[in-house]
């Protein structure tokens, strides 16, 4: 069977279909506007324009398919959640997964949430939802979903299940697998907003048959249960020792390892989910490409790279975050950014955020093999910086562990090899 993998990031939405061999035979990408951001926290964004490339990005690729059937599945960024009606129709933006503004709703969390929860953070998806229902109304509202779920219920015409991976940060218990008594506890007649949650990879049955007709796909395509993003990158690199990490370098930094033991320290930003029967864990960091391109365009990182000294430290002690806040490797709504002093030579000053970015993503390794994850030998790394062997030579220096590029870094193929490995068309077989 043809498998589809779309991935919904930040700055677009992009596709990939693999043949039944796994072989990639098409792939296509489309651009999304910015979400609507201010100083106080707000990352809001459109549902519908996701909708809108979905649908073509999917009729395009039915053209390859020449009617056989497919099965497909979505990965979206981490706790961007969506509040909907009885129709599934979202009835305010969408709250993205760096909307920060619910920090009032830590304390209240705090209170009653396990310390190992993935909710304690204003940008959880538990956060926003007790935002919401504390500053707007959950009048009208009848589920909440996040982004993958959402756009994988569209084309279900039902929306009624969530991914694993993503209710993680909605409270949703790995361990003991279930919506745990707390949440609903809190939630009181609210928590009728939360849906059935099934494992990354799970069968959710066909496509909608009016869909199918609107998309041209063929009735006996499938939907298959998504992920986040950064897991489906973590498998598009093919991974599957828990020696190597996997780093992702786009707009923010996210890194993973396999183990065959989870590690909790939401104190630290560290979750672990479950993916075919092992534990993925590790962290994502607010810093990122996101604070090099309030800098720089792409054409002076390229040039300015080529001016530096990799071997050799700046002595900036930078803490390079686009604004105030941070995740992972610390887990802290109130840190601000350190970006001074800087010097003349934009060069030196973009060296000093590599190391400054460097120094993060070691911290965050280092944080893990504390807490017991297997000690990483070598990391691979995902998104574009990547593609920077200025700054891979920085980070190597400073992890003094080998650090090269992923063969394939591309999200949306991982979401696809999501599919394959979930209907069982190819293995996944960790080992140390």
């Amino acid at each position: 069977m043809h498998t589809i993998g779309l991935d919904l990031g930040t700055s677009g939405i992009r596709l990939a279909l693999l043949d039944p061999d796994g072989v990639r035979v098409h792939s296509a990408t489309r651009d999304l506007p910015e979400p609507e951001t201010d100083g106080d926290g707000i990352a809001e964004q459109d549902p519908s324009q996701w909708w809108t490339l979905v649908r073509e990005l999917l009729r395009e690729a039915a053209e390859h398919l020449k009617g056989e059937p497919v099965a497909i599945a979505v990965d979206g960024t981490s706790a961007t959640l969506l509040f909907l009606d009885a129709d599934g129709r979202p009835v305010r933006p969408a709250m993205m997964y760096n909307d920060a503004r619910a920090t009032d709703m830590t304390a209240i969390l705090a209170g009653v949430a396990p310390s190992d929860s993935a909710v304690h953070s204003p940008s959880s998806s538990a956060a926003k939802l007790l935002w919401v229902r504390r500053h707007e109304s959950l009048s009208g509202v009848r589920r909440v979903l996040h982004q993958a779920d959402w756009i994988a219920g569209r084309l279900r015409g039902r929306f009624d299940v969530m991914d694993e991976n993503n209710a993680l940060k909605l409270g949703y218990d790995a361990l003991w697998q279930g919506w745990p008594d707390w949440l609903e506890d809190i939630l009181t007649t609210d928590a009728n907003l939360l849906p059935e949650v099934v494992p990354a990879g799970t069968n959710l049955g066909p496509i909608a048959p009016e869909m199918a007709q609107h998309l041209g796909l063929n009735p006996a395509s499938r939907v298959i249960a998504g992920t986040t993003d950064s897991i489906a990158g973590f498998l598009a690199s093919g991974v599957e020792d828990d020696r190597t990490g996997v780093t992702s370098l786009g707009s923010t930094m996210v890194i993973k390892q396999l183990s065959s033991e989870p590690v909790f320290a939401p104190e630290l930003g560290i979750y672990s989910h479950h993916l075919f029967g092992q534990w993925l864990i590790g962290g994502a960091s607010n810093s990122g490409g996101a604070v090099l391109r309030q800098h720089f365009d792409d054409d002076s990182l390229q040039r300015l790279s080529e001016q530096m000294d990799p071997d050799v430290d700046t002595g900036l002690d930078y803490l390079p975050l686009p604004r105030r806040g941070e995740r992972f490797p610390v887990s802290d709504p109130e840190l601000e950014p350190r970006l001074t002093p800087r010097p003349d030579d934009d060069a030196h000053f973009l060296q000093g955020l590599f190391e400054g970015i460097a120094r993060i993503e070691r911290d965050g390794y280092r944080r893990l093999t504390e807490l017991g994850a297997p000690r990483v030998e070598r990391v691979i790394t995902l998104g574009g910086g990547a593609a920077n062997p200025t700054w891979t030579r920085i980070r190597k220096r400073i992890l003094e562990i080998p650090v090269m590029a992923a063969d394939n870094d591309d999200a949306a193929h991982g979401a696809a090899r999501l599919v394959r490995i979930g209907l069982g068309l190819e293995s996944f077989s960790p080992s140390r």
